[in-house]
């Protein structure tokens, strides 16, 4: 099997960890590449980051809408703008069920919008939901790319 190369777009060190976790128990093979905002995941894309260089444009990108300096929907547009990335396969994953935030991310061509699991009381709770959640949604996601 290929080697999937995904970028996840998060502000949230819990939920990084989460993907991290979930991607370790679904034996895919994978390079996981990590930008805490919009302008970090552009960088990326470029190869002007100072992190690791992705050898080759993600198999997915998995973006949060909510962060700082440069929101989801922000990127979004940024990558649906530039002909070199127009068809990358963009899944949202936020705590945003708001409908003007599905429209907008339609509008933009997005893959799929995950509405992530949220309102535990402690934080175990919250990162175990989450990791089912992320692997429940990656295994169909990454099985059909």
């Amino acid at each position: 099997m290929k080697k999937k190369v995904i970028l996840l777009v998060e502000d949230d060190e819990l939920d990084v960890m989460s993907v991290q976790r979930s991607l370790q128990k679904l034996d895919i093979p994978y390079d996981l590449y990590t930008a805490f905002n919009g302008i970090e995941a552009l960088q990326l894309l470029r190869g002007e980051s100072d992190k690791p260089v992705m050898e080759q444009l993600p198999d997915i990108v998995l973006l949060d809408l909510n962060m700082p300096r440069m929101n989801g929907l922000e990127f979004l547009a940024a990558v649906r703008a530039d002909l070199r990335w127009k068809e990358i396969p963009i899944y949202v994953m936020t705590t945003s069920g708001e409908q003007s935030d599905r429209s907008a991310t339609e509008e933009l061509g997005v893959s799929g919008y995950l509405v992530k699991p949220m309102g535990y009381g402690n934080n175990y709770n919250r990162v175990d939901s989450m990791e089912h959640f992320v692997q429940f949604h990656l295994r169909s996601i990454l099985k059909d790319k």
